[in-house]
């Protein structure tokens, strides 16, 4: 999640930035109202008539060669036929740039919508649950035949980010002990082309929309992937899981998906063995995103905020409970 201080609208920003790009100045204002902030500032926008998305994040908040990265990796998909959003190239032909502004420095890129609404709002069954594991497959089996010109960042990257950042005092004893014990961990996992390349990290029911009249699975938000071991994706779905079924019917869907999933990509014993330590792994950086998010607290926030912020700090009281063995 961006800071705090980033969390507010700024349409002003959006439009000056959407000068680079082809733009209907009808409804403008009307399609900026319908942004949101997390992870990125997102704003809606029309271009001849079809809904698309300028994605904004601050310089200090990012790293560009991994959104270039992730723009490579989303066109490389599509050139297979893998339905991934699709980027759309600025006024001068790039996917993605650097801007300075009266704001500071931003990056940005755009997309076009994708097709279908959201899994989590469409009831899973049995078809959508296998076309879900399927698209995850599809996914992982692509990643093993790409090489990338701009490598995106890989979970060694985050772990040596997470050492920096857990040697503050505040920072918990069992939390950093976790670190070193779930480092040392990973240093020990085989890694294959096979088992090992560039995930999605967010695969959820949110970032995954259901195509009702192709019967597919459309995938966006690729903004956190990175060099990992494919188990890590299936470790977060089986966990969203968990929000839309329980007892025999959890069971149920996790299989269905597999049974997608194995489809285009094996589904190992090894890989299942692996997913405790993926949580692990996914609990600390979450941890670590909670602390970024927190680091610098607004004077004065609005409401909204102050209720935001006891979430962030309930969720990362329950991480470090999770932590503290």
């Amino acid at each position: 999640m961006l800071k705090l201080k980033y969390m507010f609208e700024n349409f002003e920003l959006a439009k000056y930035v959407l000068q680079n790009y082809k733009h209907d100045m009808e409804r403008l204002d009307e399609a900026l109202s319908w942004f949101r902030i997390s992870a990125n500032a997102v704003y809606p926008f029309f271009c001849g008539g079809e809904l698309c998305f300028l994605r904004l994040a601050p310089a200090e908040e990012k790293n560009f060669h991994d959104i270039q990265g992730e723009i490579e990796f989303i066109r490389y998909l599509r050139s297979c036929g893998y339905p991934a959003m699709e980027p759309i190239p600025a006024r001068d032909g790039t996917y993605c740039f650097s801007m300075d502004t009266p704001w500071g420095r931003y990056y940005a890129c755009a997309f076009r919508r994708v097709a279908g609404k959201p899994l989590e709002d469409v009831e899973m069954d049995d078809a959508v649950l296998y076309e879900y594991g399927a698209a995850l497959g599809r996914l992982h089996s692509l990643s093993q035949s790409f090489t990338p010109s701009v490598k995106k960042s890989s979970y060694a990257d985050v772990l040596e980010v997470m050492y920096e950042e857990f040697a503050a005092e505040d920072v918990p004893e069992p939390v950093r002990r976790e670190l070193g014990i779930v480092s040392d961990l990973l240093k020990l996992l085989p890694k294959t082309e096979e088992n090992f390349g560039l995930v999605h990290y967010d695969f959820e029911p949110d970032n995954v929309f259901w195509d009702v009249k192709n019967h597919q699975c459309s995938v966006i938000d690729f903004d956190d992937g990175m060099y990992h071991w494919f188990a890590l994706d299936v470790e977060q779905v089986f966990d969203c899981l968990t929000e839309f079924f329980e007892g025999d019917a959890l069971q149920k869907a996790k299989e269905q998906f597999l049974k997608g999933y194995r489809t285009h990509h094996a589904f190992t014993e090894e890989m299942e063995a692996s997913m405790p330590l993926m949580r692990r792994f996914i609990n600390l950086y979450s941890y670590a995103r909670l602390r970024h998010c927190l680091s610098e607290p607004v004077a004065d926030p609005p409401e909204w905020m102050e209720h935001l912020v006891k979430r962030l700090r309930s969720k990362l009281r329950y991480l470090e409970s999770t932590m503290d063995r």
